[in-house]
């Protein structure tokens, strides 16, 4: 007996998710400093994946943060 699915497309869509509009803003050289900082977040808390999101938007603000105590980091692109 074969089962369908009423969805063609979905094996392997859910795993994936686009990159939210928030980071479209951000270049390059920003998007990894915060790749970057969320990754030490992310260690510092023991790996917990589970929290990976809270590690994110702590990195954005964090990077955020250094780039407006700084005046001279990376911008944002407009």
């Amino acid at each position: 007996m074969t089962l369908k699915h009423s969805d063609p497309g979905h094996v392997g869509k859910g795993n994936l998710s686009p990159e939210p509009e928030s980071m479209q803003k951000y270049s390059d050289e920003v998007r990894e400093r915060i790749a970057k900082k969320a990754y030490e977040l992310y260690e510092q808390r023991g790996r917990q994946a589970e929290r990976h999101l809270e590690d994110w938007l702590e990195a954005e603000e964090l990077v955020r943060k250094e780039m407006t105590d700084s005046h001279t980091g990376p911008t944002l692109q407009r």
